[in-house]
């Protein structure tokens, strides 16, 4: 699924505009990027949560000639899924909502 069908979707489940879906869909990625920045993870009960990861600086090889290069350590996002979202993927009854 792309953002614009994200917002599409939106739309209609939510009986709006695509131009308020879009607005609420871009404050949402906003919201999620500055928990990201600020406390290193964002938890969406009964999702999954998003977590900021350390790579630390390795060794790696350059494809096109075999050089050995260094790779410099780099931060990233890890997602891990709630039990529900993984037992939805696989048919079976998803976790009640609270």
């Amino acid at each position: 699924m792309t953002k614009q069908e994200l917002i599409a979707v939106t739309a209609e489940k939510a009986e709006i505009s695509q131009a308020k879906a879009k607005e609420a869909v871009e404050a949402a990625f906003d919201a999620i990027k500055e928990a990201l920045k600020s406390e290193g993870r964002f938890l969406v009960p009964q999702f999954g949560t998003f977590t900021v990861r350390e790579r630390s600086k390795r060794k790696g090889k350059n494809p096109q000639t075999g050089e050995t290069i260094e790779i410099a350590a780099s931060k990233t996002v890890g997602f891990k899924p709630a039990p529900c979202l993984k037992e939805s993927l696989m048919k079976k009854k998803c976790c009640k909502k609270k």
